[in-house]
């Protein structure tokens, strides 16, 4: 009915500029760790807007504005948000919108996570929805855009094309963004006044461009003119301004290339840091900058500077990690950001270091180490395509789990958004004999209650495998099954500990699935799929409790529920093999990007996840 267009932004001429005296909205945004740029809200933004009227190379401090931002600062000369308790950076940008669109109307839309609150969508997406409801479009395909859902107007809600598991969804009106005039550039996410791709001057950039031998004589020379360095302050109170946050950043993370590099310096004294997306606002710790991260859109004479300028630390320079998840490196994360700030406000020069490597794979292990799981037969599983069931009437799957109610309660159909006591927001759409739209069942046994209409409607757009998940509360009535495609699981025991595990021993895990052709219950019947980073290595425990886990995991692969095939979340590739909602750890010797060990919770977390897609322990062992 419709699908999602672009025209948010402001047009632009050749040099980048938009047309002079023209209004435009102001939307600042920040990188998160998929790559995707999250924006801050309104308030935040006519924050930073006022700050940059009076400083453009200055820094801005969003606790001022917003009691849960108070860990961090933006610097506007570097174009860089700075966590101060973990020292972490990620790069924000100033985006430009017609001022008819959603941010200039003050409308977000968001849509309700598995905790219940409500995350705001990216603002091209905002306005792409906000579009489509101003046309009255009765739903708006999100595919173009890189997600595989659906917007359904009618019951305000968000279907994952996929899974067919439906979210919540709500339009609600706040403060509008914040308006300039003038010549801006469309999207500004490279540093203010840094387009000239000179080199900076700055002393620690001095200490980079130059050998060691010219960067002593240089430290030597400044230690005999300048005065003695004045005492350290005392650390900036919750949400209040930090000393010293002029930043200049150097390019030396500027134009990365692949293969192993010695430590990058970098001067800290101020540097930006961000933290992961809740709610459109950053608050956990982000991931350290990665080479290139540091010149987005940067021109290419600041790149080849950067490539030009790498040297080794001088010297008496202090460096300190810029991330560091397991608390191993020389200094704690937190106190690597802190003390970064201090050191730089006493003039003192520091290199932040590059961060460690995480650990992926276990040393190599012989064929003859290699032995089955104990009370787990055998040590491989292979999967087939299954076609759909068509013989599954779907108003036959909804009367076998449900109850007719005669007299509903005069509440909402938690479907459609309707009263129960009138007909089903989907009257006119679905005509199915003998389901007439004022009908209401209640389920056996978790007994919420639906229109009739409305459950057909939704078993009808899923896998219609037999099965039917309470939209409410998750229940699932009959077995679920999935739309992996066909692959193996290989599973064994390898004479190696997991972090956190140190007498036991380690259950790996290998998925392979190779590419084919998209089936009847996949996004594009007939089209080839690609399987990317295939085989995949996953990691166990082998104690009681690990075991468990592998039996229902086994389980869920002869479900076809561990994969699907959708979007990548981290490239943006469509129609490919993607992880379904059962978290794995592929990490095996550490725990740098959250998917390794040690990790107390996981073991819980992961049996949670398997109850929640219908996998029990009973449906193991049957």
């Amino acid at each position: 009915m419709s699908r999602p267009g672009h025209g948010g932004l402001m047009p632009v001429n050749g040099l980048g500029f938009p047309p002079q005296n023209v209004a435009r909205v102001v939307v600042w945004e920040w990188l998160s760790e998929h790559s995707r740029w999250r924006p801050y809200t309104a308030t935040v933004c006519h924050h930073i807007e006022n700050v940059l009227k009076e400083d453009a190379r200055g820094s801005v401090v969003l606790g001022q504005v917003d009691a849960q931002l108070v860990p961090y600062i933006i610097d506007l000369q570097s174009m860089h948000q700075f966590r101060q308790d973990t020292g972490t950076m990620r790069p924000v940008r100033r985006n430009f919108y017609d001022p008819s669109s959603a941010p200039g109307k003050g409308i977000v839309w968001e849509w309700e996570n598995d905790g219940g609150a409500w995350t705001a969508y990216d603002m091209d997406i905002c306005i792409t929805i906000q579009n489509a409801y101003e046309k009255q479009h009765p739903w708006l395909d999100l595919s173009s855009l890189g997600f595989c859902y659906l917007i359904y107007f009618n019951s305000m809600s968000q279907m994952n094309r996929q899974t067919r598991r439906r979210r919540r969804l709500r339009r609600r009106l706040d403060l509008a963004y914040p308006l300039t005039v003038g010549s801006i550039p469309k999207s500004q996410s490279w540093p203010v006044g840094a387009s000239s791709g000179h080199p900076c001057s700055c002393q620690q950039c001095l200490l980079v461009n130059s050998t060691r031998a010219a960067s002593n004589a240089i430290l030597a020379s400044q230690r005999r003119k300048a005065p003695p360095a004045p005492p350290l302050p005392p650390p900036p109170p919750p949400g209040g301004p930090p000393g010293a946050l002029a930043v200049r950043p150097s390019a030396t993370f500027a134009g990365a290339r692949s293969g192993p590099r010695p430590p990058l310096p970098r001067r800290a004294r101020a540097a930006p840091g961000g933290g992961r997306p809740q709610s459109g606002r950053p608050s956990a710790p982000g991931g350290a900058p990665t080479p290139g991260q540091n010149n987005l859109n940067r021109p290419g004479p600041q790149r080849a500077t950067g490539v030009n300028a790498r040297a080794s630390i001088p010297p008496g320079v202090p460096a300190l990690p810029v991330k560091n998840l397991n608390g191993t490196g020389p200094v704690h994360p937190a106190l690597a950001g802190m003390t970064g700030i201090l050191l730089c406000a006493a003039g003192l020069p520091v290199c932040l270091t590059r961060a460690p490597k995480p650990i992926l794979h276990p040393p190599p292990v012989s064929k003859s180490d290699v032995k089955p799981v104990p009370g787990v037969p055998g040590v491989c599983r292979k999967t087939k395509k299954k076609h759909l069931k068509k013989s599954k009437n779907p108003e036959d799957v909804v009367r076998r789990y449900m109850q007719k109610v005669k007299n509903p309660p005069d509440e909402d159909c938690t479907i459609c958004m309707e009263r129960l006591v009138t007909a089903s927001g989907y009257e006119g759409v679905l005509r199915h004999k003998g389901v007439r739209p004022e009908l209401v069942g209640r389920l056996g046994r978790c007994g919420h209650m639906y229109h009739l209409l409305c459950l057909v409607a939704m078993y009808s757009n899923g896998n219609k495998d037999g099965s039917l998940q309470c939209p409410t509360c998750k229940a699932i009535y009959g077995e679920k099954t999935g739309t992996q495609p066909p692959g193996k699981m290989e599973f064994h025991l390898i004479p190696h500990s997991l972090p956190g595990f140190p007498d036991t021993q380690t259950i790996r895990i290998v998925y392979d699935i190779p590419t084919g052709i998209q089936g009847p219950e996949h996004p594009n019947p007939g089209k080839k799929f690609t399987a990317r980073g295939f085989p995949r290595h996953c990691y166990l425990p082998n104690n009681e409790k690990g075991r468990k886990v592998l039996r229902l995991l086994i389980t869920a692969w002869e479900r076809r529920l561990i994969f699907t095939i959708g979007t990548s979340n981290t490239t943006g590739e469509s129609d490919t093999v993607v992880w379904n909602e059962i978290h794995h750890k592929t990490e095996f010797g550490s725990n740098l990007t959250g998917h390794g060990y040690p990790d107390a919770s996981y073991l819980d977390n992961v049996l949670a996840e398997l109850t929640a897609q219908g996998v029990s322990e009973a449906a193991a062992k049957a």
